[in-house]
């Protein structure tokens, strides 16, 4: 399994955005990366700079949000739903967006899902619960507003 170190997947995003900028071929994961970049153009001034973003923390406890992270996790639900694996998630997926209306909305209330199941397997030092990763996906497609 590939597990690039935190510089080596923000380099692939500060690269994929130079690449973007010049007009470079793009592989299809660069593709699907910089279709979601541009759905947050709050970021691309941070892609500009590698030397100051590169080493840059971000921390909850202060309300900061990890573009790095949210761009990440973006491409796992994308991943997740091309594959439909945990099996139903592209179902649940398609649900959720109907009912907002919005993909990119829906990928962002599928994000408090997996951030909390990966929470809950790193505090208990336990596996993926697919479970209940798609049971929190199935309760906020019947939720009649946004998280």
């Amino acid at each position: 399994m590939f597990e690039p170190s935190r510089d080596q997947a923000r380099d692939f995003l500060f690269d994929l955005w130079r690449k973007h900028r010049e007009g470079a071929p793009l592989t299809p994961l660069e593709s699907l990366a910089l279709s979601i970049v541009l759905e947050h153009p709050e970021y691309h001034p941070m892609l500009e700079d590698r030397e100051r973003y590169l080493e840059r923390e971000w921390r909850p406890e202060g309300g900061e949000t990890n573009p790095f992270l949210h761009i990440a996790m973006h491409l796992a639900i994308e991943e997740q739903a091309s594959i439909d694996q945990p099996p139903g998630i592209r179902e649940v997926l398609r649900q959720l967006e109907a009912r907002r209306g919005s993909a990119h909305q829906a990928r962002h209330e599928a994000m408090d899902c997996l951030a909390e199941v990966v929470w809950q397997a790193q505090r208990h030092g336990a596996g993926f619960d697919n479970a209940f990763y798609l049971d929190c996906l199935q309760r906020k497609a019947r939720a009649s507003g946004g998280s």
